[in-house]
């Protein structure tokens, strides 16, 4: 359960750190006098961020599907391998 704390401290952080900008924007969006026109600047962020989770997220999909697929997550017997 150790190994799993940092790993699980750091999606609560992340988490956490989106909803308080979702609150934010949801605010400032609702209170600024442009309203929710006011959050234009903000969505090339949000996008791309999106995007770039999205292709990190696919290309390390395709990395382990690719390794399992190729034989290279195999078991390998270890006397075999050293002669």
């Amino acid at each position: 359960m150790r190994k799993h704390v940092v790993a699980l401290g750091l999606t609560f952080a992340g988490l956490a750190a989106f909803a308080v900008f979702a609150a934010w924007a949801f605010r400032e969006g609702s209170v600024l006098s442009g309203g929710w026109r006011s959050l234009n600047p903000i969505w090339p962020y949000v996008i791309g961020s999106c995007v770039t989770v999205a292709a990190l997220a696919g290309s390390l999909m395709w990395l382990a599907f690719y390794s399992a697929s190729h034989g290279y997550d195999d078991r390998i017997d270890a006397d075999r391998y050293w002669r």
